[in-house]
């Protein structure tokens, strides 16, 4: 069940890329989720402070028309990047191998990144909606669904 987190943590980090890091280092600082050093790191208070306003950046920049796309390189990177690091973490927190889950959460990532983005722009489409309102949608799944992988522990 651990690596099915570890890879559920990838993929909605995939969705927004430090919402996922964000949510697990929370779960470090308040004790939902046991890390040891050096994965602990992510719960100091400096760690969840940058994560915290990162994501709130990208949550922001994310809605902007000048933001590239997801699937682009620097965005896909720290989509893969984010995730291994997030997923590292959830197997790490369920006595898993942390290089597993880094790859689960890796893969997690580039899964999230390409079914967002198809589902995001589907359902724009399909809808006949405006693209804000889907993008707030995807906001609210990788919150609910990050927070959720964390408190599991």
């Amino acid at each position: 069940m651990t690596l099915l987190l570890a890879f559920f943590i990838g993929f909605f980090a995939g969705l927004r890329s430090l919402t996922a890091p964000a949510a697990t280092a929370w779960a470090v600082y308040l004790g939902w989720l046991k890390l040891a050093r050096p994965l602990a790191l992510i719960g100091s208070v400096p760690a969840v402070a940058i994560l915290t306003l990162l994501a709130i950046i990208e949550l922001v920049a994310d809605k902007l028309p000048q933001t590239p796309s997801r699937t682009a390189p620097p965005g896909l990177i720290a989509r893969i990047v984010m995730g291994g690091l997030s997923g590292a973490c959830v197997a790490a927190g369920g006595a898993q191998s942390v290089f597993l889950g880094a790859l689960l959460g890796a893969v997690g990532g580039v899964v999230g990144c390409f079914l967002g983005y198809q589902a995001r722009t589907g359902l724009v489409k399909t809808l006949a909606t405006r693209g804000i309102y889907i993008a707030l949608f995807e906001d609210f799944v990788a919150i609910a669904g990050s927070l959720w992988v964390v408190s599991r522990f």
